[in-house]
């Protein structure tokens, strides 16, 4: 299969790459479909590809890189919806807005994506837990180490 992509131009891949978010995006309710593309071999900084609307993609992070305390812990109705028992099956990633200075963009710690690496199934969920903010500038986690960057 292929699509076009914001960043990478036209690609190909495979039915078993999509991620599929049955409830969407917060504010992207409608967009169901996603690939998740690494935007170099490290593995760090991602794309979050729409496959029905090529315009649309979002930058992705691992949060463990920022901060390796890093806990997210899922509701168990959520936990349900995406066919686990625990929060530690799944893969987590946070939303990065980039900005200039880099230090300066912000990731997303209070609302991580989150990906059932089995089925493919994902969600953005809300944490209850009030330790993580929405905004987080880059910044912040330079102490903790200095090459996570947007």
């Amino acid at each position: 299969m292929k699509t076009q992509t914001k960043y990478f131009g036209e690609i190909e891949y495979r039915k078993e790459e999509l991620l599929t978010f049955p409830k969407g995006l917060f504010g992207f309710e409608e967009e169901k479909s996603f690939l998740l593309i690494p935007f170099s071999d490290e593995g760090t900084l991602f794309s979050l590809q729409s496959t029905s609307t090529p315009e649309l993609a979002f930058t992705l992070m691992h949060p463990f890189s920022l901060a390796p305390d890093y806990a997210p812990q899922l509701r168990a109705e959520e936990l349900e919806a995406l066919g686990v028992k625990q929060s530690e099956e799944l893969y987590y990633y946070v939303m990065c807005t980039v900005k200039e200075p880099v230090r300066e963009s912000t990731v997303n710690m209070r609302c991580p994506l989150a990906i059932n690496p089995d089925t493919r199934t994902a969600m953005q969920t809300i944490l209850e837990d009030d330790t993580w903010e929405m905004r987080h500038r880059l910044a912040e986690f330079e102490s903790r180490e200095d090459e996570s960057s947007c």
